[in-house]
């Protein structure tokens, strides 16, 4: 971790520019863009609250304010009694935020990770409209199968924008230390923010049956994701076929300040 120099170096006032929209929005524009710039890399400190205030000429409310919805949205994290640093991806926080398998009794783990398959192809017209390329980009696809409890429950295709993931090669998927994400942000400054995604059920395919060892066409749970960075630009898409014999999708949904 590195701790970048003072607030004042790094930012201006911001009440001029902050025309058409309230100041603290304004306030987290500029840090945003600091953090997607990479001027504050993951596991960096931010400034103190009382520091960016004064470079941006706003009260420390406001300031708050701002730093309380980059929280929220897990792109940075606070620490009490340590400050505010950029959020970056660890086997916790796929748990907490991306990963939403579990045993029916309520038993989460961290999933057992196996590659199946590894190459270098082109956008199909899913794939395209995902990702927002043209079919027939060049794109890496992994296929893996995920364990719980040492049983075979989930078989991912994922696709990747190869201009976005160059010099990615199989045996860097395998040595990984770390979960996908971690090493998209590590080893190519791509941070996963939030995911789209979109659920139904279907019946496995011959390839997933094999896989999860199951038989073709029993019920499933097949789940799209299409992971997005900064300004919402895809960098990842993801189909998910899930065996629900034993394990539940889960997803616990919540909003600040809403009243169940």
């Amino acid at each position: 971790m590195r701790i970048p120099s003072d607030a004042g170096e790094c930012f201006a006032p911001i009440a001029a520019v902050s025309a058409g929209m309230p100041l603290y929005r304004a306030v987290k524009r500029a840090l945003l863009s600091a953090i997607e710039e990479a001027r504050f890399a993951p596991g960096d400190a931010l400034p103190a609250e009382a520091e960016l205030a004064a470079a941006f000429e706003v009260s420390v409310g406001t300031l708050r304010k701002a730093v309380d919805e980059l929280a929220a949205e897990h792109i940075v994290v606070r620490r009490q009694g340590r400050g505010t640093f950029v959020a970056r991806h660890d086997a916790t926080r796929l748990m907490f935020q991306f990963f939403h398998v579990e045993r029916s009794d309520g038993l989460r783990e961290l999933p057992a990770v196996e590659l199946l398959t590894f190459q270098r192809t082109r956008a199909d017209e899913t794939a395209a409209q995902a990702l927002q390329l043209r079919v027939g980009d060049p794109v890496v696809e992994i296929e893996n199968l995920l364990r719980l409890q040492g049983r075979p429950v989930i078989h991912d295709r994922i696709t990747l924008p190869a201009a976005l993931f160059r010099g990615l090669a199989e045996r860097r998927i395998r040595e990984r230390p770390g979960t996908l994400y971690q090493l998209y942000q590590a080893g190519f400054g791509i941070t996963v923010l939030r995911a789209l995604e979109r659920a139904r059920a279907v019946a496995a395919d011959r390839v997933s049956a094999r896989v999860l060892g199951i038989a073709a066409g029993a019920p499933v749970i097949e789940v799209r994701r299409t992971a997005l960075s900064f300004s919402d630009r895809p960098v990842e898409h993801r189909i998910s076929i899930v065996d629900t014999a034993r394990h539940d999708y889960v997803n616990v949904l919540s909003r600040p300040g809403a009243v169940p």
